[in-house]
């Protein structure tokens, strides 16, 4: 079996990962109810649909960046979800299924970002519903090698949190990082390194309280002036 840095640079491996997913939530997506569009995801202020609509962001051009740049809200973070949001009311539910979809990816970042974001975000859609949407092991492991190395776009706080423990996938051959043990299935370390508190109890090992109380304790606001 290739390791998780191997099969990062197969890149038509990488791509028939994500298309594999997309098709995954797709389906989900197809089967869930005008109400379930309306519930709050994993991440913080959006719903599901806002979600999903950002997952059809891989279409934009370098046009559409530089006019959501227009759009500015301050930070990034903000001015995404801004876009998302407008992305969500413009497009008609059916739309939005079909675009998720496209070997294409953003401006700036590359197939490992598209990688990342389509397991990550899917699973932010997946499991307040209540429904399970499997994630394969070797491509949460090449996204999780990605978000702890990647300087650029910047790395998330729950990123920094993470480096302190040794994290050990318990259903295929993965670690990385230095201190207390926490152990997990694969997609489980993925979503916490990226920050989503949802997979904690799936997590064992020495480290694994430490490390639930300081991804549960609030990040600090960076001060602007």
């Amino acid at each position: 079996m290739k390791s998780a840095e191997s099969l990062a640079t197969d890149r038509d491996q990488v791509w028939r990962a994500i298309d594999v997913q997309r098709t995954s939530l797709t389906v989900l997506l197809d089967n869930i109810s005008d109400d379930e569009w309306r519930q709050p995801s994993l991440c913080a202020g959006w719903t599901v649909r806002d979600v999903a609509a950002h997952l059809t962001m891989q279409q934009l051009r370098f046009g559409d960046v530089l006019s959501m740049m227009g759009t500015w809200r301050g930070s990034l973070d903000r001015t995404t979800q801004h876009v998302a949001r407008l992305r969500a009311a413009e497009l008609t539910t059916d739309q939005i299924i079909a675009k998720i979809g496209s070997r294409r990816h953003n401006f700036g970042v590359t197939y490992l970002e598209t990688l990342c974001d389509i397991l990550v975000h899917s699973q932010d859609i997946a499991i307040p519903l209540g429904r399970r949407l499997d994630m394969a092991p070797d491509a949460a492991a090449i996204s999780a090698s990605r978000v702890l190395s990647m300087r650029w776009p910047p790395p998330l706080p729950s990123t920094r949190k993470v480096a302190a423990f040794r994290l050990t996938a318990t259903d295929t051959s993965w670690s990385a990082g230095d201190g207390p043990e926490v152990r997990g299935p694969m997609a489980a370390l993925l979503l916490v390194c990226c920050g989503r508190l949802a997979a904690l109890p799936q997590l064992s090992g020495d480290g694994a309280a430490d490390l639930a109380a300081r991804l549960s304790a609030p990040t600090p606001t960076r001060r602007t002036s």
